[in-house]
């Protein structure tokens, strides 16, 4: 004999229970089919039976939607010879549904006892009209009211089962009983007296449970709307697959902490019977489903499910009158049952000085009440204190038979919570070591069970969740790049790129589940208006796993937020010079957050675009070299701009083109005044050690002061064209010399200078062609050959690749 279960959205409707039958249609055993209410039924009636007892006339309404439900599925499901007979059974129990609200609503009042009586109708009305469905379509089908067989004590809302009784009327039952097909209502059972009690919602699982035990079934199967136990809520984790094979130990871990395809108590009356469960889609039945049995098959992974439970209250006992009191811990628990609060979760420190219980959010407040007022007497001397309330918690825990068998799960655990600023509110794991707990902030829960699923479960594929403001020149370079390399990141690296905003100063655009970069630009153009303060608020909000801003902007107003994202976990990655070579004391901030947080502040193209000069410095110090001297052309603009500049073009011709081919910043000024050259060298200095501000690195100017006085670009250009002889003479005299112009930044003794230099043929700078960038360390270990970095350090593609680059160091790390 087998027993298959079908939920309430299995049965959702007409269309839905006709796949049912062809389930059935291709099993050859004898069959018990437990059936739910209709989907959404079971609440309808509970909305009915409240509003009944409060007076309030709508219950009416509840009853005739909960009426269409089942009209709509005969009429759908039965043959028009048959339906008035059908109708007339349904008739007799809305009859007495309708009975009983009216009841409730005469006095004003629902007991539990009354509200069992009402929910009940729900799994009968749908049984009675899915038996008759399938009789009429496979025929030999007989209905059995689970009322008459499951006997429980009269604990109404949650009755516990009388196994001796109940095991006792389902042998005889199936002793006697001929039908190839036997149609139960779930949930529903009966006290010793004949009163209507219900076994909890999910309760069906269970009823289904109850009977193979009792039948002595082959097998349990549960069919659902998804393909089996998941490794993690697949409506939370999208990457989350089916298990094949998991132990019953193991899936009760995994529905007592949450996992709601199957109901906690389900598992133990076929535990003692060893008869396994199959968890199956009733809407891809060809789908393998999980099999549930003694034996845990192991892929290699210690750890089966990741899983939460959400609404959590964490209630805190602590005070030195509870350290060497024996009892204490008693007390507590005792007050707690008998305010008939079930404890989800329990931590004690070893010193005893605190006991931290978790409970669900709706009866925090009953047991603040009730612990508080049982420790008065304590609680007024000052030995403890009043009881601390903790809401808006969720508890977390990866579930594996085999977890205690590997070392260090409890360490990957935390560890990868904490790089992702998940805060642990408290732990628990069991001696059985099935099972590892947290309590985390239930903002927090989607990005941690996504973390710990990619940690898990993923390869160690890390998922890299990209939000980007500018999306210009470099930006379009860098959004291509990433299109273009996502497959060889995922293959070959281990790391998945989505960009799930992109921004630049007119369009904003977020998709939580990344966005298209085969035609992005169509989508920005199409999303709503910019507003740094509203994209910044959205980034935080989404709180996702390995979250990076990627600032590819001039603009200072956008600098000036990193410390809200260091702060957030929300790593930064910016070609922006300006927060870098700010206030060094902003620069030192940053730089803090970075390690407090442990959150990435990478800006390897503030320096060379795309060269590696600041990584190369990084390590240089980190391995304990010392940087003594800095020499450097540190502008691939202005290095183009007098590579290009001579007697057969004018100044103003040469500046044009670097704009054009993106080597200059949107203001030119800023490159030809020596100020974004400034910005470098500071950045350089700062990161060789030294504490240096902006205003002390001398600027010895090459540009007319006429020239850095307007207002726009069109009056700058303007103003080349003026002072046309007075870049002529710089070009002559340098001719003159047989040497070339490079705009030279300095750093030594403490003192640094930017300026327009005459280079001989004999210097390493004479060489230094196009837009390339050229850096010399002297430190202690190359004094007198300097180490150096060369290549090209302006252009939009290679600053995007240098940007690429920092963020694939930090998927990397």
């Amino acid at each position: 004999m087998d027993i298959l279960k079908f939920g309430g959205t299995s049965v959702a409707n007409a269309q839905n229970i006709k796949l049912v039958i062809d389930i059935l249609k291709n099993k050859k055993n004898k069959l018990v089919v437990v059936v739910s209410a209709f989907s959404g039924v079971t609440d309808l009636l509970i909305q009915a039976a409240q509003k009944a007892a409060a007076l309030d006339n709508d219950y009416k309404v509840c009853l005739q939607q909960v009426n269409q439900k089942h009209s709509n599925a005969i009429s759908e499901l039965i043959n028009k010879n048959h339906q008035e007979t059908v109708f007339d059974l349904i008739n007799i129990q809305t009859s007495q549904l309708r009975t009983l609200l009216d009841g409730c609503y005469l006095v004003g009042e629902l007991s539990l006892r009354t509200s069992d009586a009402i929910v009940c109708y729900g799994e009968l009305l749908s049984s009675l009209i899915v038996a008759e469905a399938i009789n009429q379509e496979i025929g030999n089908t007989s209905f059995k009211d689970s009322r008459s067989l499951i006997i429980t004590d009269d604990s109404f809302g949650k009755a516990s089962v009388d196994f001796e009784a109940t095991n006792q009327r389902i042998a005889a039952f199936f002793d006697e009983n001929k039908s190839q097909i036997v149609v139960f209502p779930g949930f529903i059972a009966s006290d010793s007296k004949g009163q209507t009690t219900t076994l909890g919602r999910g309760g069906s699982d269970y009823t289904a449970a109850i009977i193979a035990n009792g039948a002595n079934a082959e097998i349990l199967e549960i069919w659902t709307d998804v393909s089996g136990i998941y490794t993690a809520n697949p409506r939370v984790v999208k990457q989350a697959k089916p298990i094949d094979y998991i132990s019953y130990q193991e899936a009760m871990e995994l529905s007592h902490f949450g996992a709601k395809v199957l109901y906690a108590p389900t598992i133990q009356p076929v535990l003692k019977s060893n008869i396994p469960i199959i968890i199956k889609n009733s809407f891809e039945p060809e789908a393998k489903g999980t099999y549930i049995s003694r034996q845990t098959i192991s892929n290699g992974n210690p750890v089966k499910g990741i899983t939460h439970i959400d609404k959590i209250t964490l209630l805190t006992l602590e005070g030195s009158g509870l350290i060497g009191v024996s009892g204490s811990s008693k007390r507590l628990f005792e007050v707690l049952s008998n305010e008939n609060i079930n404890v989800i979760f329990i931590t004690q420190a070893s010193s005893e000085h605190s006991i931290c219980v978790g409970i669900l959010n709706d009866n925090a407040d009953a047991a603040k009440i009730a612990i508080d007022k049982a420790f008065s007497l304590e609680i007024s001397q000052g030995r403890i204190d009043p009881c601390i309330v903790e809401k808006g918690l969720c508890i977390i825990a990866i579930v594996g038979e085999r977890m205690k068998n590997h070392q260090g799960l409890s360490g990957k655990m935390f560890s990868t919570l904490g790089k992702n600023n998940v805060n642990i509110r408290a732990i628990a794991q069991g001696a059985s070591e099935r099972n590892i707990s947290a309590v985390i902030n239930e903002k927090d829960v989607k990005k941690a069970l996504n973390t710990l699923h990619e940690r898990f479960f993923e390869d160690n594929t890390r998922q890299l969740n990209l939000f980007v403001m500018g999306v210009g020149n470099v930006g379009e370079k860098f959004i291509n790049q990433i299109n273009q390399q996502k497959k060889f990141l995922r293959d070959n690296l281990k790391i998945n790129i989505r960009v799930i905003a992109i921004s630049n100063s007119k369009k904003m655009h977020f998709d939580e589940d990344g966005i298209d970069l085969k035609d992005w630009k169509t989508t920005l153009k199409n999303s709503s208006d910019a507003n740094t303060e509203k994209f910044i608020s959205n980034t935080k909000a989404f709180n996702l796993r390995n979250s990076i801003f990627v600032d590819i902007t001039a603009n200072k107003s956008v600098s000036e937020t990193y410390n809200q994202f260091l702060m957030q976990n929300i790593a930064v990655v910016t070609c922006n010079k300006i927060a870098c070579s700010s206030d060094f004391e902003n620069y030192s901030n940053l730089k803090n957050l970075s390690r407090k947080y442990n959150t990435p502040f990478l800006f390897e193209t503030n320096v060379g675009a795309g060269l590696p000069i600041i990584d190369t410095l990084k390590n240089l110090i980190a391995s304990g070299d010392k940087v003594h001297k800095i020499q450097a052309v540190l502008s691939g603009s202005l290095n183009f701009i007098f590579n290009n500049f001579n007697e057969n073009s004018t100044f103003h011709d040469v500046v044009k083109e670097a704009g054009v081919l993106g080597f200059t910043e949107p203001d030119p000024k800023i490159d030809l005044s020596g100020v974004d050259v400034m910005r470098k060298i500071l950045i350089l200095i700062r990161e060789s050690g030294y504490q240096m501000e902006l205003n002390d690195i001398t600027n010895e100017s090459f540009m007319p002061e006429s020239c850095l006085e307007t207002n726009n670009n069109d009056d700058f250009f303007a103003s080349l064209k003026a002072k046309a002889s007075h870049f002529e003479n710089i070009y002559k005299e340098a001719n003159d010399k047989d040497c070339r112009l490079k705009y030279v930044a300095q750093f030594e003794n403490g003192k640094a200078s930017v300026g327009l230099q005459f280079i001989p043929k004999d210097h390493p700078f004479y060489n230094l062609e196009g837009k390339d960038n050229i850096v010399l360390f002297f430190t202690n270990r190359y004094l007198d050959q300097p180490l150096l970095i060369k290549g090209a350090g302006a252009g939009a593609e290679v600053t995007a690749s240098g940007i690429f680059a920092d963020v694939i160091r930090i998927g990397n790390n």
